[in-house]
């Protein structure tokens, strides 16, 4: 019995905990770029950048909302639950990304108002119904794979590492906003007022964010 005691002890990120969802979170981030620059290739025949972060392949709305479909449905079974749930947390999430970045940023990076049953443009039945799929597809297949595979780390190995992308996540996430904010301010007319967003400006300028952030479009006044 403590044989077995101290091997469960030594699983990384055994159940549900916050390692689990961090990682969880990070595979979404991946896979939503990979999506992104899938369905644009097939749908234009163009490579075009589609992150969310400056710096790597990842795309955060697709982590939170992975890691939300494994807060809220973690353990679920039942399909039509998971469609539901999945449906209302992805396009609920998906509004308040779309209305935080138009307000914020003064860009958005899509626009459903062409769609059938749109809800100002930031999400559409059409959508929500693409979520609810995209919830069975991720709480049957690739949840359970993920987990299996996040537990296998090594313990200590995957504690350390963990915390050392936890810690580039939050910088990657607040400079990204830091500069799109400073972009906004920019087109605003207005000037730094630090040397931080003095070195910002510099750092980040229009060309580049625009390299980094090809589908996003300025909101017309």
């Amino acid at each position: 019995m403590d044989d077995d005691n101290n091997s469960v002890n030594q699983v990384f990120a055994k159940g549900f905990n916050f390692y689990k969802v961090f990682w969880i979170f990070m595979l979404g981030c991946f896979l939503g770029d990979v999506h992104e620059v899938a369905l644009h290739f097939l749908k234009h025949g163009e490579f075009v950048v589609r992150r969310g972060v400056i710096y790597g392949p990842l795309n955060p709305v697709y982590g939170f909302g992975a890691a939300l479909f494994f807060i809220a449905m973690y353990r679920m079974k039942n399909s039509t639950h998971i469609f539901l749930i999945g449906g209302i947390i992805g396009g609920t999430f998906e509004y308040l990304c779309s209305f935080i970045q138009e307000h914020v940023f003064g860009t958005i990076s899509w626009d459903y108002s062409n769609y059938f049953l749109n809800i100002e443009g930031r999400t559409s039945i059409f959508h929500i119904i693409c979520w609810g799929l995209l919830a069975i597809l991720f709480v049957k297949y690739v949840m359970p794979f993920a987990e299996r595979t996040i537990e296998k780390l090594p313990k200590k190995f995957g504690t350390v590492f963990t915390w050392c992308v936890v810690v580039f996540m939050i910088f990657d996430m607040a400079i990204s906003a830091i500069a799109s904010r400073r972009q906004f301010e920019r087109h605003e007319g207005y000037l730094p007022r630090n040397y931080f967003e003095q070195k910002i400006d510099e750092i980040y300028t229009d060309e580049r964010l625009k390299m980094v952030y090809q589908n996003t479009m300025e909101v017309k006044k």
